[in-house]
């Protein structure tokens, strides 16, 4: 796995992590010591990998390597002379 997929799945995990401990919070109160431990250190969690994305432009800037770009230029024409123009209306007109 690439560095940014690595980030990716803890950023994932950690959401899901966060939306536990919100459960937990609901069901238990927000008021006892251990409940705010664990939100707090859910939040630290957040805060430090996102420091760590920052800390090297390289994970900052990293890209996921499946993707692809595609050029803002048109395509070559001649790619779908072959083609019908099904669905766009007739070259034509109407009654040829």
């Amino acid at each position: 796995m690439s560095v940014y997929d690595e980030l990716a799945s803890a950023q994932r995990s950690l959401d899901e992590l966060i939306r536990y401990v919100k459960r937990l919070e609901q069901q238990l109160g927000s008021g006892g010591l251990e409940m705010r431990r664990v939100r707090v250190d859910a939040d630290r969690l957040r805060e430090s990998l996102a420091l760590l994305k920052e800390a090297d432009p390289a994970l900052a800037k990293a890209k996921r390597s499946d993707l692809v770009s595609i050029p803002d230029t048109p395509y070559d024409s001649s790619l779908w002379t072959d083609s019908d123009d099904e669905g766009l209306g007739a070259h034509h007109g109407p009654g040829h």
